[in-house]
């Protein structure tokens, strides 16, 4: 049995409780990779090029009030 497979038998057999727990914990460790992964790709210069497009559109009059 994988590791995987492993992690997916224990979710599998957690107490409604402990699923929602998990859960929790579980995308609140998706948003922080997710964060790290943006700051990083913005000390990069990764995101330079989409962020100027974004500035060109809206100076041009391409985009609308939120």
């Amino acid at each position: 049995m994988t590791k995987l497979e492993q992690i997916e038998k224990s979710v599998a057999e957690l107490s409604p409780e402990d699923l929602k727990a998990f859960a929790t914990w579980f995308e609140e460790l998706q948003a922080d990779m997710w964060d790290k992964q943006i700051e990083a790709d913005a000390k990069t210069g990764r995101l330079d090029k989409l962020a100027a497009q974004a500035l060109a559109d809206h100076r041009a009059g391409r985009t609308r009030p939120l």
